[in-house]
């Protein structure tokens, strides 16, 4: 016997469609207002001010060197036409990622304090990153309609597992030592998750913020194919002219925003630098007081 599985799912979307419709509209509007928020910001900075705002994030973040290069590598997306659109992929990528973030770092807190919690969640993840993520297209586009709105939601839905997955490795490989010190100071649970936790747990985090930014760029160039826009266009006018020029150009300011994104996520969560200066709190070590020697006369 054959197990009509797509038709289930058809009729699934098309029940979803006829009783949840207003429900729809409100998340739309919702992601929608925070979309285009990010974006009009992005815009209203004038070209020199944003190349000069991600140098100065280089340098402090990594390096010179990079920030040189980030310089060099922006002007010539600018000289490329593509600042505009590079914008707008960026809005729509900080826009996935703090949703992803919204709801992947409580999930993956929740899995590292719940067994039960995790074994349920792991498979649903399982199921997230292995779909060929042009199938996130589709539903996407009935329950939403083309533009934006529809393609940051296919790229939360791609992109989040990451985020989840190393939030709860991070909490639960935190030193026992660290926790049972907190517990000795008297620590309530919520103070040792966010006290102590939390931040020893923040380069596993970052890691898993960072790969969610990676996947959610590259989702973002497929999800131009349902109207989301930015640098997508210009790769998916390429193949559709076959223009290898045009498409390089589309996927060079792709890799370029990538590498950018990249170095100074991953910066943010090194021992001892930036965030991790100031958040993560380690047991002082007490403080014995040596025997005074004699001293001949």
């Amino acid at each position: 016997m054959d197990f009509e599985i797509g038709s289930g799912v058809d009729k699934a979307v098309n029940y979803v469609l006829d009783n949840y419709s207003p429900a729809l509209d409100v998340i739309a509007t919702a992601i929608g207002f925070v979309t285009s928020g990010i974006l009009n910001l992005l815009s209203a900075i004038p070209m020199p001010v944003g190349i000069a705002i991600f140098v100065v994030l280089s340098l402090w973040r990594v390096g010179f060197g990079f920030a040189l290069f980030t310089g060099l590598a922006l002007w010539l997306v600018q000289h490329m036409g593509l600042w505009a659109a590079t914008m707008e992929t960026l809005a729509l990528v900080i826009a996935s990622t703090f949703l992803a973030m919204i709801i992947g770092l409580p999930l993956g807190i929740a899995m590292a304090r719940k067994d039960t919690v995790a074994a349920a969640v792991r498979p649903v993840l399982d199921l997230m990153q292995t779909m060929p993520a042009f199938v996130y297209l589709i539903p996407a586009a009935m329950f939403f309609g083309l533009g934006a709105v529809p393609g940051t939601i296919a790229t939360v839905i791609f992109a989040m597992p990451p985020v989840v997955r190393l939030t709860n490795l991070g909490i639960r490989q935190v030193h026992g030592e660290f926790i049972e010190a907190g517990q000795a100071f008297g620590c309530t649970p919520s103070q040792l998750l966010f006290k102590v936790q939390l931040p020893n747990a923040l380069p596993s985090i970052m890691a898993g913020i960072n790969q969610t930014i990676m996947l959610s760029l590259s989702m973002v160039v497929i999800a131009s194919m349902i109207g989301a826009g930015g640098i997508g266009n210009t790769v998916l006018t390429g193949i559709q002219r076959l223009d290898v020029g045009t498409g390089f150009e589309g996927g060079l300011a792709v890799v370029i925003l990538a590498v950018i994104l990249d170095r100074i996520t991953q910066s943010l969560g090194k021992e001892g630098v930036g965030l991790r200066r100031f958040l993560v709190w380690k047991p002082a070590e007490s403080k014995v007081p040596q025997p005074r020697t004699a001293t001949s006369s």
